[in-house]
């Protein structure tokens, strides 16, 4: 909560010292004078929480800075009412303006929480599976989920809260960080020489031992926070002071970038620059700048925990020069840097090496089931090709037969007849009969070739011997037979 009071008290404080140092006198004729052009300079931008919401954070600050009534109920709001919550219930009495602006910013925020809950379904396969994003916005403590289109006096406090906790909690998930980026890089090492025959583990070995002794070869770190030590060696060297004239209030003025009454966490990382180069250069192969980081984050802490009395993550002007009196500033201790102080223990290096072997089962499990379906799908596909062959084949064979079947038409003008090319002619016995006639059988031939050869004689043959015409049947002989001359037929 600390830290969102620092941001808006200093907004109001940088603002008030523009106005005044661009004020014209009223006795000074304008007409007369060359005015500079005016360069708007913009405030310094506080460093990046490393929350999650950060920018949503910001943007709420801001907004609420613009009113002038919230900005008076901050000023007068110790921060234990702040933490209870009283200065959430003055929403209520700020602009219209400003309350229409931070439901719209709760609504891009609730936006972007649902992008980002659906991102991560799809990226753990889940496509096909409905989303309650109402169940899964619980876990955003910092906003009223159950109603996402307006900013009301409990966001603002659930803000306030999250942001108070979250800020206290970062700096050990950082410690964390960290702990593992360490045994990483040793289990890195190790799986390295094990790579390597026995001359060149040597060789490694003695290149990693000198390249510590380089990193540990640096100048005396002064104790952070120490009156005689550090705060006036950066009054000397970085400010450019006679460490004589050194005055507690002038230097907190000075590093209080924002102008805002307080040494923030960054404001105070910053005086450990000096410090800091002396163990490390970007440009040296045995120099970690991860390692820079966190040793800047330990000192910090360490002022944090001496200096900040009220435990509010800022340290006031009043605070400061309590500190500069203690005995443990005017007399401090060596400091210990991380060579000197190994991050994590050989249990906890034990435990991670089991853990990595676990993560790599897990790996090479999911390595082989994927190839498992890998070959299964090939398998399917190299059965769909051979389908797809067969119906080629069968449509091929299909069009061949369509194709035999198919007699070519003759179109042939009256009676023209088709020409016949180099064809011998055919013999009058196996020329096609005409329509309506049948070809009479081989046996027959005989009968027919007989009753040619009668040929005139056929009225010496006897009458009940003739052939019958089709439809006549012969009469039996003992039947009477009545014989019609065709002369006497009326």
């Amino acid at each position: 909560m600390a830290f969102i009071k620092g941001l808006l008290t200093s907004c109001l404080v940088l603002a008030s010292l523009i106005f005044y140092a661009n004020a014209v006198p009223i006795s000074i004729d304008k007409t007369k004078i060359n005015i500079p052009e005016e360069t708007i300079k913009e405030p310094p931008q506080s460093a990046d929480t490393g929350l999650h919401y950060d920018r949503y954070l910001r943007e709420v600050i801001d907004f609420l800075e613009k009113d002038q009534h919230f900005r008076e109920k901050l000023h007068n709001t110790d921060m234990e009412d702040i933490k209870q919550g009283k200065l959430a219930k003055e929403l209520d009495f700020v602009s219209h303006h400003v309350r229409t602006k931070l439901d719209e910013l709760k609504r891009q925020e609730v936006s972007r929480l649902r992008t980002l809950i659906k991102a991560k379904q799809d990226i753990e396969g889940g496509n096909d599976i409905a989303v309650d994003h109402q169940a899964l916005l619980k876990q955003f403590e910092y906003l009223n989920h159950m109603n996402p289109h307006t900013f009301e006096v409990e966001d603002l406090d659930r803000l306030i809260k999250s942001a108070t906790k979250d800020l206290e909690n970062y700096d050990k998930e950082r410690h964390e960080e960290f702990k593992r980026y360490e045994m990483m890089k040793e289990h890195e090492r190790l799986e390295h020489l094990k790579t390597l025959d026995e001359e060149g583990r040597k060789k490694e070995e003695e290149h990693y031992e000198e390249m510590k002794k380089k990193h540990a070869d640096h100048p005396k770190v002064n104790h952070p926070g120490s009156l005689k030590d550090q705060l006036k060696e950066v009054w000397e060297e970085a400010d450019g002071l006679d460490p004589e004239d050194f005055d507690p209030k002038t230097f907190f003025n000075l590093h209080d970038t924002n102008g805002d009454g307080f040494f923030d966490e960054q404001e105070l990382e910053a005086l450990f620059t000096k410090e800091l180069e002396k163990i490390y250069d970007p440009t040296n192969e045995e120099d970690d700048m991860v390692e820079m980081e966190e040793e800047r984050l330990r000192m910090r802490e360490h002022v944090m925990n001496e200096v900040d009395s009220n435990k509010d993550r800022l340290v006031s002007l009043d605070e400061f020069l309590v500190a500069t009196k203690k005995k443990e500033f005017l007399e401090p201790d060596s400091w210990e840097t991380l060579e000197q102080n190994q991050a994590y223990t050989e249990d906890e290096m034990r435990e991670f090496e089991e853990q990595l072997v676990r993560q790599e089962q897990d790996l090479n499990q999911k390595a082989a089931d994927l190839q498992k379906q890998k070959e299964e799908l090939e398998r399917q596909q190299d059965q769909l090709n051979a389908q797809k062959i067969e119906l080629q084949q069968a449509v091929e064979h299909m069009e061949r037969l369509k194709t035999q079947n198919e007699q070519p038409e003759m179109h042939l003008e009256g009676n023209a007849v088709p020409e016949m090319h180099d064809q011998p002619p055919i013999p009058p016995e196996h020329q096609p009969l005409p329509p309506g006639h049948q070809e009479i059988p081989p046996e027959q031939h005989v009968v027919l070739q007989n009753q040619q050869d009668l040929g005139q004689g056929h009225h010496n043959i006897p009458q009940n011997n003739q052939p019958m015409p089709p439809g006549h049947n012969n009469l039996p002989q003992d039947s009477p037979q009545v014989l019609l001359n065709h002369n006497n037929v009326p």
